[in-house]
């Protein structure tokens, strides 16, 4: 359905506040590509003008990513998500893999003391989702499915803090995952994740704690460079 038009300021915060929905909401996940301004001045039924500018608004937030000749990209899915990427794009490896391990440490000896029956499924069907990943060959894929796995060991700390910014430093933590893997999925990078969940199933704390904090990278992190901030 087109939006409404107020006066422009009232219109363009009314775009912004649109596409940033379609962002947050999952619908344009963080790495894809999102509609050409053509299209995005069809779908809401303002100026080509009205869209560019919430476009750059979205952009210098941290939320989107203009790259020339190829399209806009979804970098964040928050504000808050996007300071830290650009805030973290060239931070030392170790020091990324350190802030990894204490967050997930932590947060899964919490799961462990209080995952509930849904947790466990959910947990049980991404860690297949994982492996499924892996198997394809797809580095791209096993990346997102990693990162998804982690992300729901840390939702089930039932700590919406710990939650909140485990997410909001998700692209920055794929982004060190990409470099770790490498383009081609190979044996030797591949870890399992089966005693993290049977730890956290068993009610564990230390050993979840243990086994989350035993791998903040795949293989040594002195061999990488750090990514590019865009």
């Amino acid at each position: 359905m087109p939006l409404s038009h107020p006066r422009r300021s009232a219109l363009s915060e009314q775009v912004i506040a649109a596409l940033r929905t379609q962002i947050t909401s999952g619908e344009w996940p963080v790495g894809s590509r999102i509609p050409t301004e053509p299209e995005l001045v069809e779908q809401l039924g303002v100026a080509r003008n009205t869209v560019r500018e919430a476009v750059r608004a979205l952009a210098h937030n941290g939320l989107l990513d203009i790259r020339q000749g190829s399209g806009t990209y979804v970098v964040a899915t928050s504000e808050l998500a996007g300071v830290m990427h650009r805030r973290f794009a060239g931070a030392d490896p170790r020091h990324i893999a350190e802030l990894r391990s204490t967050l997930e440490s932590a947060a899964a000896k919490l799961a462990a003391e209080r995952r509930t029956e849904k947790d466990l499924k959910q947990l049980d069907t991404l860690l297949t989702r994982r492996e499924e990943a892996w198997e394809s060959g797809d580095a791209e894929a096993f990346v997102a499915a990693d990162a998804t796995f982690h992300l729901a060991v840390v939702a089930a700390s039932h700590n919406d803090a710990m939650t909140a910014m485990y997410a909001d430093l998700g692209e920055v933590l794929r982004d060190w995952l990409r470099a770790d893997v490498g383009a081609e999925l190979t044996p030797e990078t591949h870890m399992d994740h089966t005693r993290l969940l049977d730890a956290i199933r068993a009610g564990d704390p230390h050993a979840a704690a243990a086994e989350a904090a035993s791998y903040p990278f795949l293989c040594d992190p002195s061999r990488f460079t750090a990514p590019s901030g865009g």
